[in-house]
């Protein structure tokens, strides 16, 4: 049996670029004796696999090759180099309205749609008006296509793609074209089709929602594959990535590449795991064991985080923290540089990434007037734990106007990291104590059955 829904081995894409177009003619003329083009890898060497019910997402900068990688593995466009295997139905949202026929109404793209993922008149007759109701463009199903806007082309596309019961979804970044409430429903229905064991390869520039919808995730840059991993790992790196510059950019693209980071270091970037985990007694403030290893440090662009901790209001360290009290997460920040309407932010995050939430000393353009070159600033976030037991994380940061331009003077990623202690609980459930009370009125119920 099969384990795999896709694997992609040695996969490269060349195209040739010409600089003018009679170079065209002349190439066809002289039939590969002459080369009147330049070569443009596309992806270079792109070798994964992706077992089956498995989600992974794909990031990286515009221009990384994510849409082209996408195309080869639909089938929609050949490789110069290297193989591609799919086992199962692939339905692809890729470029928007790609596959569609302009001057066919919505019913007849549906059906047209349908025969080249494989299913019948009378399969498709059976799923359409599920696909009707998910795509909700009401009697425009019956209009030329050309007629739609790009949200009504996306809300057919989508519902076309996620209801005939795909193998494998592929998804590109499409669902950005439609409103909130649209995508929530896209974003179910992808949960959904998780939970029935498809294969779902999703590409975003949301960073969010690769670490909340995926298992792993790629890292593409300029057509080469520098890391797969586990989301929030792959997810720090691809931040750092894009906020370095220069040669520091260069020779981070090289540690990536040469798999120069430390398995141990994303694995516990993951899961939260320190040296000796719950050795600490309930009744404890603080434990040194429980010390991030996962932190990620941005460029300096004229700033330095120096000892971010959470300590109890008296300044007494503190990472055990206990829900309903009260602390203080600080740093100190030290500038190389002249900064000016300088903002400082805090931001809590799950073992997973999802971002539970944060803060910002001031709005944009806002903030400290004037910070000198060699000042040292501290910063301090007061904050009451409302987080149910679990292991969690703070991002810490700083920016600020240099030369005219706001920039972000420092990051650090899982900066500081705590946990909240186990207590006995009624009934609570979830990630945040939002302290509802519950009613339960008997009375009530014997005054219904007066009636």
């Amino acid at each position: 049996m099969t384990e795999f829904a896709i694997r992609v081995q040695g996969l490269s894409k060349c195209y040739h670029v010409y600089d003018r177009p009679q170079d065209r003619l002349k190439q066809s003329l002289w039939r590969g004796r002459k080369q009147f083009y330049r070569e443009f890898w596309a992806l270079r060497d792109i070798s994964f696999e992706i077992k089956k019910g498995e989600t992974v997402g794909i990031i990286g900068c515009n221009g990384s090759g994510k849409s082209t990688l996408l195309q080869m593995i639909a089938g929609t466009l050949t490789p110069t180099v290297g193989t591609v295997e799919v086992n199962g139905r692939v339905a692809a949202l890729l470029e928007l309205g790609s596959g569609f026929n302009p001057d066919f109404t919505g019913r007849e793209n549906v059906y047209m749609n349908g025969a080249i993922l494989g299913l019948g008149e009378s399969e498709i007759t059976a799923r359409f008006d599920e696909i009707a109701a998910f795509a909700d463009i009401g009697d425009f199903i019956e209009q030329p296509v050309k007629t739609y806007s790009s949200g009504m082309m996306l809300r057919l596309a989508f519902a076309v793609s996620v209801c005939v019961d795909p193998d494998i979804l592929i998804v590109d970044e499409a669902l950005s074209v439609g409103d909130e409430i649209f995508q929530r429903k896209c974003f179910a229905r992808i949960q959904a089709l998780q939970q029935v064991g498809a294969s779902i390869l999703f590409v975003s520039h949301s960073a969010q929602s690769v670490v909340e919808l995926c298992r792993s995730a790629l890292l593409l840059d300029r057509g080469e594959l520098l890391l797969f991993g586990k989301p929030k790992a792959v997810v720090a790196q691809y931040h750092r990535l894009i906020y370095a510059a220069g040669t520091k950019r260069e020779m981070l693209r090289a540690a990536l590449r040469h798999k120069s980071q430390d398995a141990d270091i994303i694995a516990n970037a993951e899961t939260g795991k320190t040296g000796s985990p719950e050795t600490a007694c309930p009744c404890a403030r603080y434990d040194p064991s429980l010390m991030p290893a996962s932190t990620v440090s941005y460029e300096m662009r004229g700033a330095c985080i120096l000892s971010p901790q959470i300590t109890l209001p008296n300044g007494t360290p503190a990472n055990l923290l206990v829900c309903g009290e009260e602390y203080l997460f600080s740093y100190a920040v030290n500038f190389s540089t002249d900064a000016y309407h300088v903002r400082f932010g805090a931001f809590i995050k799950t073992t997973s990434g999802f971002e539970l939430g944060g803060t910002s000393s001031a709005a944009a353009g806002e903030g400290v007037p004037h910070v000198g070159m060699e000042q040292i600033v501290n910063a301090s976030f007061r904050f009451r734990c409302r987080l149910l037991p679990g292991v969690y994380f703070f991002n810490a940061g700083c920016s600020g106007m240099v030369n005219g331009e706001e920039v972000f003077l420092h990051r650090l990623i899982d900066a500081a990291m705590f946990r909240v202690q186990p207590e006995e609980t009624q009934g609570r459930a979830g990630v945040v104590d939002f302290e509802i009370e519950t009613i339960v009125d008997l009375d009530a119920t014997r005054m219904g059955s007066e009636y």
